[in-house]
């Protein structure tokens, strides 16, 4: 579970390709709820991680931290600073460790602090508290990423702009939470990552 210049590569390689055959469906998701650019936002963003990573970044630290710079600057909305924090959380302790399981701890932390949600909130905080755990005790299956995911349908927004709907927030996935389960699914996929 250690993270190298080629798996975080390939792991992005593999999130970028989920998010532009879903962009479509991310955006309609968004559509009740919020801006209805989700998937339009993610697919900039990560076209730009992908020519980022294309010269191979020396380092981990130095790929998780181009990889979090491309998001921040393309990435509208809410989705560029919660995604941009993500990797810039994980290449900080990147400098100290490349397990996979404590970058991604430090990910969550990250995101908790700068979006404010907690798990419950129906943000990508409650796919990405449910998930972590499972990676660090080498149990996530894709079972349990689509369960996540669709466990956001019930809830209502607390927080972002679907929280301004309240109870009509009920029935939809949450986009940033569809948009972090193709991240742990190309995790999920990319050989000697987990």
């Amino acid at each position: 579970m250690t993270l190298t210049v080629d798996t975080l590569t390939v792991w992005m390689d593999k999130f970028g390709n989920k998010i532009g055959e879903n962009k479509q469906y991310l955006s309609d998701l968004d559509t009740p709820i919020g801006d209805g650019d989700h998937g339009f936002n993610m697919d900039r963003g990560m076209t730009a991680v992908k020519e980022k990573l294309s010269s191979k970044p020396e380092n981990v630290t130095d790929g998780l931290k181009n990889i979090a710079m491309a998001l921040i600057s393309t990435v509208g909305g809410a989705s560029g600073p919660l995604y941009g924090t993500a990797f810039l959380e994980m290449a900080k302790k990147s400098s100290s460790t490349t397990d996979l399981g404590e970058l991604l701890d430090a990910a969550l932390k990250g995101i908790e602090m700068r979006g404010g949600a907690n798990p419950g909130d129906k943000t990508m905080v409650d796919v990405w508290d449910k998930l972590v755990p499972e990676v660090k005790d080498g149990t996530l299956t894709e079972d349990k990423i689509t369960a996540a995911v669709e466990a956001t349908k019930d809830m209502v927004a607390k927080k972002g702009r679907a929280s301004y709907l309240g109870e009509r927030s009920k029935g939809h996935i949450d986009p940033g939470s569809q948009s972090s389960g193709y991240l742990f699914e190309a995790m999920l996929e990319t050989e000697g990552l987990l």
